[in-house]
């Protein structure tokens, strides 16, 4: 009981923080159901004075904002699920297998993560435009999956690292292969780890801007972050409108890390797995 009264102090103090941290949130949600809001409403408002929706309907029929939207979803679904294909196979290697020059291609891919995007949209433009994959998805993706291999796999390989090499001895000595063990010892031992950086990578395609900018052309391909963009541009002043809009983009990520929340890295997971 003394151990629980202790801990008291931790919790109040964490539940202050999350409130805290919500009061942005709160403020944006409270404005986006005021109609007609033309200005920051003053003094702030974290409770809404009705329920309304309009902004939202509003915002959702906007300019093809759900056309936008349904391509993000798409782009984002695609991309994720082939960084974490393509990245977790990768530090397997790197992590359990011996192969010419392994380590100087993991030191390639941290090279790799310290180049800021920007530095490389030239060049990977002008390789586009060479491939004829400027205003594609394909292109868009292939540059996504560029930039999102390299640190994925840098951590799922620390993380690989810290499995217990007895589970994969005792395969290899029931005939199994590498593949097997990749793919039904240790892809099940690190769903933590896989939930967590899935749900990085899917934001960071989420909100990526500048790439999708320079890429898609067309505007019917155009994909959420340029549409709020335009959308901000094109209500300046109608904050709830604007907010709405910026709610509504932020859903699919709250959605993800509700539902994979259970997935994150935690301790424990392979506790009583081995004996001796």
């Amino acid at each position: 009981m003394r151990r629980k009264l202790s801990k008291i102090p931790n919790y109040i103090g964490l539940a202050l923080f999350a409130l805290f941290a919500l009061i942005p949130f709160q403020y944006m949600l409270a404005t986006a159901m005021t109609p007609l809001s033309y200005s920051m409403p003053y003094p702030p408002i974290l409770v809404p004075e009705s329920i309304y929706f309009g902004n939202f309907v509003e915002a959702w029929n906007a300019n093809h904002f759900s056309q936008y939207f349904l391509n993000s979803l798409i782009v984002a679904a695609i991309a994720t699920v082939i960084i974490m294909l393509v990245s977790s196979a990768g530090a397997y290697a790197f992590a359990r297998m011996q192969f010419p020059g392994r380590e100087f291609v993991f030191y390639l891919y941290l090279f790799t993560m310290m180049v800021p995007t920007v530095t490389n949209l030239i060049p990977q433009f002008l390789l586009m435009k060479d491939l004829k994959l400027v205003d594609t998805y394909l292109g868009l993706l292939l540059i996504y999956i560029g930039i999102g291999v390299p640190s994925n796999t840098f951590f799922l390989r620390n993380f690989f690292l810290g499995l217990p090499k007895e589970l994969e001895e005792a395969v290899i000595i029931d005939g199994g292969n590498h593949w097997q063990i990749y793919w039904r010892i240790v892809l099940p031992l690190s769903k933590p780890a896989l939930g967590t950086f899935a749900i990085l990578a899917y934001s960071n395609v989420w909100d990526e801007f500048l790439i999708a900018l320079t890429m898609i052309k067309t505007p019917d391909k155009r994909t959420l972050p340029i549409a709020l963009r335009l959308f901000q541009g094109q209500n300046l002043n109608n904050w709830g409108l604007i907010f709405a809009a910026s709610l509504i983009a932020v859903l699919p990520i709250l959605i993800i890390y509700i539902v994979m929340q259970k997935k994150l890295i935690r301790g424990g997971a392979m506790d009583g797995m081995l004996k001796g």
